[in-house]
């Protein structure tokens, strides 16, 4: 069991370092079942990088599925295993795992977003939905008061972190941005992915930026309430707010260019929400 943490939570340090980041701010009785959610979404999450071809994809999704939502006991994969054992021992819904699944299959397609609504929805079936995960392993009393906030942070994390992959999905054809976005600057998803992106391409990044401030300025107006039991499942927003006004002052090159932090500055910003929460706006 101890080799299983082990494997689980040095492959959320590698995938996801600031999802790792922020469960070492959980306390020690709930951090291994946080790695294994996080575990789990870098596994779904990275599908595409790891298997270049839609169907087979689609296939390793299904391997997923049946393995969530069999009763027996482990399959022999460390991620899997933990991922049960937590469902388990913290009566999570197997429904949002389902929907979860059945959002990345968006990833492995080159399909153009419809619109900002269907962005929405995936943004809430996937990051939203792991930070209310995360929130009922925590806090399971709580949990559920925080249901729409972790929406709004959800959408927020997601939509900036598909603006930090944005070099990347151009790069192999795929486009987040939705169309109606695109429209209103002026583009479309094939223009957008293509060479530099033509002349609306920076204005399409500003409306996402805009979009995902939006979504984190209603998260601010509600963090303020957050008990000090939920504060990790939402830490990753102290630095979503940084990455976009990193972004915000460079849009030219977003398109790009990944934008970082440094971590000297991520640790000092995940440890002062750890320590103050939000303050009230």
């Amino acid at each position: 069991m101890a080799d299983t943490i082990k494997f689980v939570m040095e492959a959320v340090r590698a995938a996801d370092h600031d999802r790792y980041l922020s469960a070492l701010y959980a306390p020690a009785d709930k951090r291994d079942a946080l790695f294994s959610l996080y575990a789990f979404n870098a596994e779904i999450s990275g599908i595409r990088d790891r298997i270049h071809e839609a169907l087979p994809g689609e296939v390793r999704l299904q391997w997923w599925r049946d393995v969530i939502a069999a009763e027996d006991g482990g399959v022999g994969h460390p991620v899997a295993d933990a991922l049960k054992a937590t469902i388990s021992a913290h009566r999570l819904p197997k429904p949002a795992f389902e929907n979860m699944l059945e959002a990345r299959i968006f990833d492995l397609y080159d399909d153009p977003m419809p619109s900002r609504t269907d962005l929405e929805g995936y943004c809430g079936e996937t990051a939203a939905a792991l930070i209310q995960l995360a929130a009922m392993v925590l806090d399971p009393v709580e949990a559920p008061r925080f249901a729409e906030l972790a929406g709004r942070a959800g959408c927020a994390q997601a939509m900036t972190g598909l603006l930090l992959l944005l070099p990347l999905h151009r790069k192999r054809g795929q486009c987040f941005v939705p169309a109606d976005i695109l429209a209103a600057a002026g583009s479309s998803p094939e223009e957008f992915v293509a060479g530099d992106g033509g002349p609306g391409a920076e204005r399409a990044v500003t409306a996402m930026i805009a979009l995902a401030q939006e979504h984190f300025s209603a998260f601010e107006q509600g963090a303020p309430a957050l008990p000090v039991s939920l504060r990790p499942a939402f830490l990753p927003l102290a630095l979503s707010r940084a990455y976009l006004g990193k972004m915000e002052s460079a849009r030219h090159s977003v398109l790009g260019n990944v934008a970082r932090l440094s971590a000297v500055r991520r640790h000092w910003l995940l440890l002062r929400r750890a320590t103050q929460g939000w303050p009230p706006l």
